[in-house]
């Protein structure tokens, strides 16, 4: 089978669109942004920048290595831990583009530092960058448990489970109401039967609820 051309291949990746393993970026202007992406990515599946794209998918290209410094420094500087990633140049119709390829990370959470220097978590749903909840963070946290590990079954594990029957989803706050728990041991609890693959997150009307799966 033929190579496919630099410029073959871009088209190829740009007819796939925005999701959750790719992002357009006209131009990179802010490394504490794009490192919200990188931390992202690492979270959840991996994913790949298309720089000097257009969220329209129209080819702008790269106009200067200026990038490349901004993508060095939001990996460096304002990731935590660093963010490794591989960068690659396509040369398309004249232009050139820039592939950086971040891996999903073995050591989350990834962080990203804000304006004031706070770490913060995302996690990267469809085409979009998300605030990670305290509840991702410690299924994050918990996944550094011993293996084999068994799940405790309690009257309030049966609460839970009781709930997430009676209700398609369920809200933190609903099933803290219900109950009656506090915040953070229905966090705990949530992580914990997420871990075990019983309890799935899920992201609707830019709010997280929780359902069996």
């Amino acid at each position: 089978m033929k190579p496919l051309t630099d410029t073959e291949y871009i088209h190829t990746l740009i007819a796939e669109g925005e999701h959750q393993q790719q992002d357009f970026k006209f131009e990179i202007s802010d490394a504490r942004k794009i490192a919200r992406t990188l931390s992202a990515f690492s979270n959840t599946d991996g994913g790949r920048l298309l720089i000097g794209v257009k969220d329209n998918g129209k080819i702008a290209g790269v106009r200067s290595e200026e990038e490349k410094y901004m993508i060095e420094a939001a990996a460096q500087l304002y990731c935590l831990p660093e963010v490794h990633y591989t960068m690659q140049t396509f040369h398309v119709e004249g232009r050139n583009v820039l592939i950086v390829q971040i891996d999903k990370s073995d050591k989350k959470p990834v962080y990203a530092k804000d304006e004031t220097g706070k770490p913060l978590a995302y996690i990267r749903i469809k085409d979009e960058n998300i605030l990670a909840t305290p509840i991702h963070l410690r299924v994050w946290q918990q996944s550094g448990s011993p293996a084999g590990e068994l799940i405790q079954y309690t009257e309030r594990e049966q609460l839970l489970l009781d709930l997430l029957e009676k209700n398609c989803s369920l809200s933190l706050n609903r099933y803290c109401r219900q109950a009656k728990i506090s915040r953070r041991a229905a966090e705990h609890l949530l992580a914990k039967f997420i871990r075990f693959d019983i309890v799935e997150p899920v992201f609707e009307n830019h709010k997280f609820y929780f359902r069996l799966k």
